[in-house]
């Protein structure tokens, strides 16, 4: 076990009226939470990792409640989403730790979901950026629901860095009009359609 270092947390909404369609009523709300901590094992090859991912739980879970309170609550999230940058010292199999701290907390917080949460990470080096994907909670096919959002940041990670994020929204794409399943008719069996 260890004591996470965590340098620093960040917490971003973004409020959308439009694409270049005529502006909506209610935004959607498309929103990241993150934070940046020391690798553990950075600059070393480590064959035993998982327990790390025990240590970040709690990250996860306090991640997970702040994006959603920030987005109006969970019950207002209908796409999720994950993602991972890995400082230069460290491995992509440090940003793959995250997958289940991250997905089971937004999971317990928002309740309920079956979809997969998408995720994306790599290895940057500082001033990175990823795009983390986001897709709906319920039904993986729901193409209204395809999405992403840039998450980084001008000072991280540092070499000796792993920034963990987590992202959600509050519906489909503004003026989405792409076809394929709409959320209303999702059939909840399989946590793709």
């Amino acid at each position: 076990m260890s004591e996470l270092e965590v340098r620093k947390i960040v917490l971003s909404v973004e409020e959308i009226y439009h694409e270049g369609g005529p502006p909506v009523d209610v935004p959607l709300l498309r929103g990241a939470c993150f934070a940046v901590i020391t690798n553990p094992f950075a600059g070393r090859f480590e064959p035993d990792i998982q327990w790390f991912m025990d240590d970040l739980r709690p990250l996860g879970l306090q991640l997970a409640q702040r994006l959603a309170a920030a987005v109006g609550g969970a019950d207002k999230v209908s796409g999720y989403g994950k993602g991972s940058l890995v400082g230069a010292a460290g491995e992509l199999e440090h940003g793959a730790l995250w997958h289940a701290p991250g997905g089971y907390a937004m999971r317990e917080v928002i309740g309920g979901t079956k979809a997969i949460v998408p995720s994306a990470k790599k290895v940057g080096g500082t001033g990175s950026r990823l795009d983390v994907p986001i897709a709906h909670i319920n039904a993986s096919y729901v193409r209204s629901h395809f999405d992403s959002m840039e998450v980084g940041l001008n000072d991280a990670p540092r070499t000796n860095e792993l920034l963990f994020a987590l992202v959600m929204m509050t519906g489909p794409r503004i003026h989405s009009r792409s076809g394929g399943l709409d959320a209303s008719d999702i059939k909840g069996e399989d946590g793709l359609k």
